[in-house]
């Protein structure tokens, strides 16, 4: 069990958890939930032991392990399994110790723990791991400095699931994933057997995985049981409540003040007065329901008639490279009512494509013919580095709208900002203090400000909590453009998106069917994959054994072989078994190798004979 006690952290004079207490029981699935700067990066900080609370305690029992992402993997050539698998720090230690170990019971009980940890299935484990976040089996054995930022994440989720601690801390980890890899991760988080906490604002994810909710909210911790959802009907229902005592005791409070503003200066009333003045110092009051939601903002919607296609992408191939398109023979057109997803796994061509759409790259061959007068808004989760940190809100947007107007007015420019939230005091604020989530929303601003006809937003929700998320849903939806749109949140694909095309294997195809059906397409092709390489190998391996075995075999030979086989694994079972054995660690490497050898050829006869 992880158990809080009595908790408080503060930053300065502001207080981030506030004397709260709260016990995580053993293999629950927990969602920590809240909004931007609740607190919740800071609570995962507190339970791992990276911050010290300034009152209160975290305990757990002394055998359980906690794990969680690392965010500090450093530079190093060491291949992903090999980075992987270190992360087991117990079974590494172990692994060396056999190669420098002389005693032989020693020796002897190393094996034993190797074994009981299943030491030798764990490079399986390993591989399993890294290609369901993504990675192809040539990947696996490729340094880890060839990599980017979002791929080393996906490596340092890998090697946390990989040690499969007892307490399992996720801090937003589908964050670098795409949509292949989070359904993959799903399937796994619902069936992880230890206690699982996860921050996320993925709703479906959060829906899926876990059956307790801890909302984190001015710096208290109230748990709920269920998925998000229930989460969501049990505060909605208890807000009301609130909001109806708070209500109540403040008609109550008017009446019991009226009383006392009447009757204070006179004699015989004075008792009960000074009663009443009493009775209100000491009243608890409940505290009203403040709306703490996200922000509403608007998508201005454009104005005039455009013909039809908008955008027509005549058979381009599109990339970087002369000679290395990403996308081939790309044949597709966008009309004023399109809203469409862009499917397929990260590396595939999805924001080159959306480069293309948006006029920031060219084809190297074939046409892009565009509507005369076609005004695009392009979002890309990149462009948060292109900021001018220094600068502010208001002073950006004028300086954009003032490219088309000279003369705009400060009012308008304002207005503009105000649609996403952005009131006097934040629209002056300096760019470098906003959150994430106000970045993305100034972003919107942007790229909107002259009502575009069309949208592209290149993974919008990063720094969005789920409040921000049904925000920019609902924008959306009222929204009388067209939009095209990359993002690894099913939510908002599902809500938003009427067409789906599917970028993969240098090519860009209509799906016929909704996100349930791309799913089953994806495990569809994941199996049929699988069965294209094992054909491969058989047929590579054919060859290499034909020639091994010589001519055919009777089934009576393999028998012999079988039984010849056996004897001689059981000697060996006998042997290692005696603790002398170990007196000389050549010798009993020599047995355990023979061993393995023995076993593996034993299985392949028995699959011969099988066959025969």
């Amino acid at each position: 069990m992880l158990s809080l006690a009595n908790l408080s952290y503060k930053i300065g004079a502001r207080t981030i958890i506030n004397e709260t207490s709260l016990n995580i029981m053993d293999n629950w699935k927990v969602g920590i939930v809240g909004v931007n700067g609740a607190g919740k990066s800071t609570l995962f900080k507190l339970i791992s032991g990276d911050l010290k609370p300034d009152n209160g305690t975290v305990s757990m029992s002394a055998r359980q392990r906690m794990g969680m992402v690392r965010q500090d993997i450093p530079e190093t050539d060491t291949p992903l399994i090999d980075l992987v698998l270190s992360a087991n720090e117990e079974m590494t230690r172990l692994m060396k110790l056999t190669e420098t170990e002389t005693d032989p019971n020693k020796l002897a009980d190393i094996y034993q723990q190797l074994a009981d940890m299943d030491a030798y299935a764990a490079p399986a484990k390993a591989a399993i791991l890294l290609k369901g976040l993504g990675f192809q089996e040539h990947q696996l054995t490729e340094p880890f400095s060839s990599f980017s930022g979002g791929w080393r994440m996906r490596v340092a989720l890998a090697s946390a699931l990989f040690v499969e601690p007892e307490i399992l801390l996720l801090d937003e980890p589908t964050n670098h994933l795409d949509l292949e890899a989070i359904m993959w991760l799903e399937n796994y988080l619902i069936n992880y057997p230890h206690t699982l906490l996860i921050i996320s604002h993925d709703r479906d994810l959060l829906n899926k995985c876990i059956d307790h909710v801890v909302h984190v909210d001015k710096g208290e911790l109230t748990l709920y049981t269920g998925n998000y959802d229930t989460f969501e009907r049990e505060r909605t229902m208890r807000l009301g409540l609130q909001q109806k005592m708070h209500e109540k005791q403040q008609a109550e409070r008017a009446h019991m003040q009226a009383f006392v503003d009447r009757f204070k200066a006179k004699a015989s009333k004075a008792r009960q007065a000074q009663s009443r003045m009493k009775a209100l110092e000491k009243m608890d009051i409940v505290d009203a329901v403040i709306a703490t939601r996200a922000v509403q903002f608007t998508f201005p919607s454009p104005e005039g008639k455009i013909p039809s296609p908008m955008l027509s992408i005549q058979h381009a191939d599109i990339g970087y490279t002369e000679g290395k398109p990403v996308l081939r023979n790309v044949y597709e057109s966008i009309d004023l009512d399109d809203r469409i997803a862009l499917l397929g796994t990260n590396g595939n061509g999805k924001s080159t494509l959306m480069k293309l759409i948006a006029g920031r790259l060219s084809a190297m061959k074939g046409d892009v013919l565009r509507a005369g007068k076609l005004r695009i808004g392009y979002f890309s989760q990149h462009q948060t580095e292109e900021l001018d940190i220094e600068s502010t809100p208001y002073r950006e947007l004028r300086q954009l709208m003032a490219k088309e107007n000279p003369d705009v007015k400060e009012h308008v420019v304002r207005a503009k900002l105000g649609a996403f939230g952005f009131g006097r005091e934040l629209a002056d604020n300096r760019i470098g203090a906003l959150s994430g989530g106000e970045k993305a929303r100034l972003l919107f601003a942007f790229m909107s400000f002259d009502a575009p006809h069309m949208l592209l937003l290149d993974e919008p929700t990063n720094h969005l909590d789920i409040d921000a998320r049904e925000a920019l849903v609902r924008a959306l939806n009222d929204y009388e453009g067209a939009i095209v749109i990359v993002s690894h949140d099913p939510t908002m694909v599902e809500r938003v998106a009427d067409r789906l095309w599917i970028v993969r294997n240098g090519k860009v195809d209509d799906f016929d069917g909704d996100l349930d059906d791309y799913r089953q397409f994806i495990i569809d092709s994941a199996r049929e994959a699988r069965k294209s390489e094992r054909k491969a190998k058989e047929k590579s391996d054919k060859p290499k054994a034909e020639k091994s075995k010589g001519p055919k075999r009777s089934l009576g030979d393999i028998e012999a072989d079988i039984d010849r086989l056996t004897q001689e694994k059981e000697k060996l079972e006998a042997k290692m078994a005696d603790p002398t054995v170990y007196n000389d660690p050549k010798k009993a490497a020599a047995a355990k190798a023979d061993y393995e050898r023995i076993s593996a050829e034993l299985e392949k006869q028995e699959a011969a004979f099988l066959a025969a």
